[in-house]
C-alpha cells in the first residue's frame, strides 16, 4: 500500500488572478491599439484627400485668392464662373470626347478579352498552356520607352499618327495584368462546375457567359476601373501621337491650357480643368463600388 500523499498548501497553487488575465486590462488596451489605429488611419485620410479638397477650393477662387495668407480652404466668394469660362479657354469639350472614346472603348472591349483569355489560361487544357502564359506574363518586363520608336514609325507608314487608332487598336486585345489577376482569382472555381456543364452539352464560350463571367464581376469590376483611370490619365501616348488640338485628349488640353495660363497665373482656371476631368472616374468608381466591395470581400474570405 501507498502512503497518503500530503495535500498541496493553497498558498503554493497559482491564484486565480496570475492564470486568467485580467479583462479590464486586455479591454484597455485595445481601446487603445484602436484609438491609435483611428489616428494614423485619420491623418493619411487628410494627407491623401487634402490635395483633392485644395484643388476644389482653388477653382471656385480668384485669382488673388489664391495667394491669400493665409490659406482660404473656403473661399470668401465662390466664383462660379470659372466653370463657365473654361469651356472657352481650350478645346476641353473635345478633349472630353476623346479621352471617352479611347477609355470606353479600350476598357469595354479588352476588358471582355481580358476576361475570356483569363478562362482559357486557366480553366481550359491546352497543351503548353502555362508556357504561353509565362510568354505572355515576360511581356510586362518590357519598358513602353523600348518599343515606343518602334511603335511610332508603324503607325506612321500606315497613317495612324495624328489619331486616335495607335491609342485604341493596342488595348483592344487585352491587358496582361487583368489577364493575370482574373486567371489567378479563376483558379478558385471548382473544375466540377465546368465539367457539369460540358455534360450537358454547353460550349465553351456559353459556358464562360453564363457561369464564368457572372462568378468574377466583382474582380472585372475591380480591373476596369484601374485600368479605366490609367487610360483616362495617360499623358505619354497621346503626345506622341496626337498633334491637332481637336484630335487631343482631356489630358493633353489640361497640360496646354497649364502653359498657357499659368503665365497669366490663372490657376482657378487650370484647377476647374482638372475638377472636371476627375467627375468620370468618380462617376465610374460610384458605379462599381458594389462589385469592388464584394471583391475586397471575396478575396479576404479566400485567403
Amino acid at each position: 500500500m501507498t502512503a497518503p500523499t500530503a495535500p498541496i498548501p493553497a498558498a503554493a497553487l497559482p491564484s486565480k488572478r496570475s492564470r486568467i488575465p485580467s479583462t479590464a486590462s486586455a479591454s484597455s488596451r485595445y481601446k487603445i491599439g484602436n484609438v491609435i489605429v483611428t489616428i494614423v488611419l485619420s491623418l493619411g485620410a487628410i494627407i491623401m484627400v487634402g490635395p483633392l479638397l485644395w484643388m476644389i477650393s482653388t477653382s471656385l477662387k480668384t485669382k488673388d485668392a489664391v495667394f491669400a495668407l493665409p490659406p482660404e480652404w473656403i473661399p470668401d466668394v465662390f466664383v462660379w464662373e470659372n466653370y463657365i469660362r473654361v469651356w472657352t479657354a481650350g478645346p476641353l469639350l473635345s478633349g472630353i470626347k476623346n479621352s471617352l472614346i479611347v477609355a470606353g472603348t479600350v476598357t469595354i472591349v479588352g476588358t471582355f478579352f481580358s476576361a475570356l483569355a483569363a478562362y482559357a489560361f486557366a480553366k481550359l487544357r491546352v497543351p503548353g498552356r502555362n508556357k504561353f502564359f509565362l510568354l505572355l506574363l515576360s511581356g510586362l518586363m518590357i519598358p513602353y520607352p523600348a518599343i515606343m520608336i518602334p511603335q511610332f514609325v508603324m503607325f506612321s507608314q500606315i497613317g495612324w499618327v495624328n489619331t486616335l487608332w495607335p491609342l485604341i487598336v493596342p488595348g483592344l486585345f487585352g491587358n496582361i495584368m487583368m489577364i493575370f489577376f482574373l486567371r489567378q482569382y479563376l483558379t478558385s472555381v471548382p473544375d466540377s462546375m465546368l465539367e457539369a456543364a460540358k455534360i450537358d452539352g454547353t460550349g465553351y464560350f456559353r459556358t464562360f457567359l453564363t457561369m464564368i463571367f457572372p462568378l468574377i464581376k466583382p474582380a472585372v469590376a475591380a480591373q476596369f476601373i484601374l485600368w479605366f483611370m490609367a487610360i483616362w490619365n495617360d499623358f505619354l501616348a497621346p503626345i506622341i501621337y496626337l498633334n491637332s488640338p481637336e484630335k487631343q485628349t482631356l489630358q493633353i488640353v489640361i497640360a496646354s491650357m497649364k502653359t498657357t495660363y499659368a503665365i497669366q497665373t490663372d490657376y482657378p482656371l487650370i484647377m476647374t480643368a482638372s475638377v472636371i476631368a476627375l467627375i468620370p472616374v468618380l462617376t465610374i468608381f460610384a458605379v462599381f463600388q458594389k462589385q469592388i466591395i464584394e471583391s475586397i470581400a471575396l478575396t479576404g474570405s479566400k485567403g
